[in-house]
């Protein structure tokens, strides 16, 4: 047997022939490979603006080569990246033609991420994560170049108050906002409503432009009794750009939260699922003011009849809370009327909700 022979018995020519349509073939199978790469492109650009909760746009674009189960995950740049629309829905849907779309805060950088089924997203990133590990695609892009947004601000107890205009997930769904349903009229009261309009629910919420800190805040608020069971009146501190993952805040709510035969009002230190953080309580009818004295490591709630509080005021609820107290830095003041989604009775009529008074003691 003679030495091996590697033309297979083809002559040499052929072989060489051979050799090239092989070459060309592995070559041409390794562009198909590398053309069929999932990629995802953002072609509906939202504004560049500094970021934050009062503002929202559209953001959409085409994905190539997407697997099944994929979803789109959007990051907007605040100084750092926070997930869009909302941390409780994170994901938007590839449509058949390939193309997605979902609203968006408004930031200075956008990026969008084609992440597999399973894939669980941060609500805030300092720096973006790369291709691999449940990321299939990365695109990027700065914000294009707009006028500045002017919000509208109410004076009210003599702070002023800025009224959101973008939607919530506060209540557990996406609760949209009108600023034309948070007015002050003649007597300085606070009026705040959900009205409905074109099959939609649309909520107030007020914010303070400045944090407080340490002290005593007081609100005087009319009568609750008429409100529906799925509506929410709060009370509560927040810092907007908070990075924690889980940010705490303090909150006095009016609520049955969807059960009319539920207490109507709670104190809460957030977060709620932890069972000592809530305590629940009933408010009668008429007017109550509702304090929150806030010092380090203490937060202590009181509820008293009437327009403010005297010295032999009997409380109608009180409690005191020592764990998990929030440092006020960069917190502010909100005032809110929204309707509770997981509420199983279906929200029918208007609601409007008078606050007389806020106040601040530090």
């Amino acid at each position: 047997m003679g030495p091996f022979n590697c033309s297979f018995g083809l002559k040499p020519y052929r072989f060489v022939i051979f050799l090239l349509v092989l070459c060309v073939f592995a070559a041409g199978c390794n562009w198909h490979q590398q053309s069929q790469k999932p990629s995802v492109e953002i072609t509906l650009v939202p504004p560049a603006n500094p970021g934050g909760p009062g503002s929202l746009d559209y953001i959409g674009g085409r994905v190539t080569n997407a697997a099944h189960g994929q979803k789109i995950v959007i990051y907007a740049r605040s100084e750092i990246w926070w997930i869009q629309p909302f941390a409780n829905s994170p994901f938007t849907n590839i449509q058949p033609d390939s193309t997605w779309k979902n609203s968006t805060h408004l930031g200075t950088e956008y990026a969008v991420l084609l992440v597999d089924s399973g894939y669980s997203p941060q609500p805030r990133l300092q720096t973006l994560p790369a291709v691999g590990k449940g990321v299939a695609a990365i695109a990027t892009i700065n914000g294009t170049a707009s006028a500045p947004i002017v919000s509208k601000t109410i004076h009210f107890s003599g702070y002023d108050w800025l009224v959101r205009t973008a939607s919530s997930d506060r209540g557990g769904g996406v609760n949209q906002y009108d600023p034309a349903n948070a007015w002050v009229d003649k007597n300085g009261y606070l009026h705040m409503k959900m009205t409905e309009h074109d099959g939609q629910w649309y909520c107030a919420e007020i914010s303070m432009t400045r944090s407080l800190g340490f002290g005593t805040y007081k609100v005087v608020v009319q009568d609750m009794g008429h409100l529906g069971p799925a509506a929410v009146v709060s009370m509560f501190t927040w810092n907007d750009m908070e990075t924690q993952a889980n940010p705490s805040d303090l909150d006095i709510e009016l609520s049955r939260w969807g059960n009319p035969d539920s207490k109507n009002a709670q104190y809460v230190v957030q977060p709620y699922y932890v069972p000592q953080n809530v305590y629940r309580f009933n408010v009668p009818a008429g007017v109550h003011t509702y304090i929150l004295h806030w010092a380090p490591g203490m937060a202590s709630f009181k509820t008293v009849s009437g327009t403010g509080e005297t010295a032999n005021a009997k409380p109608t609820s009180e409690h005191d809370f020592t764990s998990g107290i929030p440092s006020p830095a960069g917190k502010t003041v909100h005032l809110d009327l929204y309707d509770y989604h997981h509420s199983k009775i279906a929200y029918q009529r208007p609601a409007e909700v008078v606050i007389e008074k806020f106040e601040y003691l530090p």
